[in-house]
């Protein structure tokens, strides 16, 4: 519960006109914000581009934060929204585009992961990732890479628990069918 209370001790801060604690909150989670971004678009480039927009809305929103939730949900509500809308922009960029779709191929984890061995567990990871349904990839990097109960992920999301659990059930199913077709 401290964690809570020195976050809403930063926002009220900061809604008093000290910047300072802005940046604090920012260093905070901007790790778990960079991470959950990555995961849900795939790429370094594009969870870039999502965390400067998850930035600004921040900045822009927290002096409207109503301490109805804790800082972290409503922080990781903004980064899964921003994360679902660039991915439906990406993918209407990728339906009219005329550019030849090899070009735009680049090995994101080069810098960010240094160690070959992790960076292709990270690339095997990250294609499997991409494989699930936007719902079900969401879903699956809340509860294991968030460590989000599915309590959490309702209040985030919106949705009932019930079919939180149903898509995430076939979302790791799917994660181990293409794990065996992968290895195979």
């Amino acid at each position: 519960m401290s964690e809570d209370t020195s976050d809403f001790e930063l926002v009220k801060s900061f809604i008093n006109g000290d910047e300072a604690s802005f940046n604090k909150i920012i260093n905070k989670y901007k790790h778990k914000i960079y991470w959950h971004a990555r995961r849900m678009t795939g790429n370094h480039l594009d969870a870039d581009e999502v965390v400067q927009e998850v930035l600004l809305v921040m900045y822009k929103k927290l002096k409207d934060f109503q301490f109805k939730s804790s800082l972290y949900t409503w922080i990781f509500r903004i980064v899964s929204t921003r994360s679902l809308n660039y991915l439906r922009k990406r993918s209407l960029r990728k339906i009219f585009s005329f550019d030849d779709p090899s070009t735009g191929l680049i090995s994101s984890n080069e810098d960010v992961v240094n160690n070959l061995e992790m960076r292709e567990k990270l690339q095997k990871i990250d294609k499997l990732l991409q494989r699930l349904t936007v719902k079900q990839r969401e879903i699956f990097i809340m509860r294991n890479y968030n460590e989000l109960s599915y309590e959490e992920i309702s209040k985030l999301t919106g949705k009932s628990i019930g079919g939180l659990k149903a898509n995430y059930f076939h979302g790791v199913n799917k994660i181990l069918e293409l794990l065996k077709n992968y290895e195979n």
